[in-house]
């Protein structure tokens, strides 16, 4: 998955009412490995993976890269953000080209129900309108990921198409400045999904430095 774009990196911590939006730390590592061990967390997005192998192969500073936010409360991590260009030869886009930013997001389960997504959700998509505004972004979840979907529809992101992806349905859309074509259904690849971080998009480069 390649950088969201042209911009400078990190930016300085984004700061909401309850959050800071960071780059990762050293600090961050143990948090890391909570967030991808977790069966509640990969329920929807191919299952946890074994804590061994995430405790081998995490780095000091997991996460160290462009477009990848750490969520911070009151000096903890409590999840993730990531902002990556959505992989030309997935179906769902929105530009012939391809490419687009693509929104991804984990949250330990004890964040959940507390509007803390949303609010980190909402305060990253206004800094990447800020940095490229002329750029859409996408996400993409399961239709059967409720949570998923109710967030997206809070943070503003409009229906283009729902596809069969990894045998399940999967719901695809684009935020506020592009106007989506009809929505249409379509059948794309089958079999296991694998892990990924927020809806729809693979990790496996989350923990690379």
């Amino acid at each position: 998955m390649t950088e969201p774009g042209p911009v400078a990196w990190p930016p300085a911590p984004i700061r909401t009412e309850r959050l800071v939006l960071r780059e990762s730390e050293a600090r961050d590592r143990a948090a890391f490995i909570e967030l991808f061990a977790s069966p509640e967390v990969g329920a929807y997005i191919g299952g946890p993976r074994p804590r061994d192998e995430i405790e081998r192969a995490m780095p000091e500073v997991p996460g160290r890269r462009p477009g990848l936010f750490v969520i911070d409360l009151d000096g903890a991590m409590i999840g993730m953000i990531t902002l990556d260009r959505r992989d030309a030869e997935r179906p769902g886009h929105v530009r012939p080209d391809a490419g687009e930013a693509e929104l991804g997001y984990m949250f330990r389960p004890e964040a959940w129900g507390r509007g803390y997504a949303a609010e980190a959700c909402a305060a990253a998509l206004d800094w990447f309108a800020d940095a490229l505004p002329s750029e859409p972004v996408v996400l993409c979840t399961q239709t059967a990921n409720d949570r998923a979907m109710r967030l997206a529809a809070k943070l503003g992101f409009t229906e283009v198409e729902r596809f069969e992806e990894y045998g399940a349905e999967q719901w695809f859309g684009v935020w506020s400045s592009v106007t989506p074509p009809r929505t249409r259904r379509r059948s794309a690849r089958s079999g296991p999904r694998p892990a990924g971080p927020g809806p729809c998009q693979e990790v496996a480069r989350t923990t690379s430095t």
